[in-house]
């Protein structure tokens, strides 16, 4: 599967989003900045669907213009938004690129969270990263906004675990850098720290 950060040179913040090419070219998250849809065009001519892990602006600012630009069969997100054709829940089937993906119900950060997961790779969105300004090797969306628990950013972490399987090998998170290995235990690291309930930064 041959996925592509397109978001890797935006210099405005936005989340990371991703293009997967295969037999169902698929964006999963559409970003904040405004380059997205031309670095798409930059690599297919066709989007056939966009896969929403949660719809915080930094994940959602530029779909209006991604679906105005490639018209997607489907826009799959949790809950409603006026681009979404199709609603998914926790346990439905998504195709991405060229593999079938779990959805996995995972709120905490956000409400409408979810990741996506497969037999080798993790869409995890912001309810754990690699990196981010905090933490390298395993970190977690934040949780001290309004709306947010992180309690029950704990009980999806161990769903996340749960449900993923042991070959997983490639996670790629809304913020952060990808990662290559061994993403169990990246996630398991994520776990641990979240669960010591302290600030995840100094101001909070």
């Amino acid at each position: 599967m041959e996925v592509h950060h397109v978001t890797e040179d935006a210099e405005t913040f936005t989340c990371n989003a991703y293009l997967v090419e295969g037999d169902r070219p698929t964006l999963v998250d559409a970003g904040s900045w405004d380059g997205v849809v031309d670095e798409i065009r930059n690599r297919v001519d066709e989007v056939d669907a966009v896969a929403m892990t949660h719809q915080h602006g930094d994940h959602v600012e530029q779909l209006e213009a991604v679906c105005e630009a490639f018209d997607p069969e489907d826009v799959y997100a949790y809950d409603h938004h006026p681009e979404r054709t199709t609603p998914i829940a926790d346990g439905d089937a998504v195709r991405i690129g060229d593999e079938e993906f779990e959805v996995v119900y995972t709120p905490g950060h956000a409400d409408d969270h979810v990741s996506f997961v497969s037999g080798s790779t993790l869409f995890s969105g912001d309810v754990v990263v690699h990196d981010d300004g905090a933490f390298d090797y395993g970190s977690f969306g934040r949780t001290d906004m309004a709306g947010q628990s992180r309690e029950r950013l704990i009980e999806s972490i161990e769903d996340l675990l749960e449900r993923m399987p042991d070959g997983v090998e490639h996670m790629y998170s809304g913020h952060g850098g990808v990662f290559h290995g061994n993403v169990r235990d990246v996630v398991e690291r994520a776990l641990e720290r979240a669960e010591k309930r302290e600030p995840k930064y100094p101001d909070e």
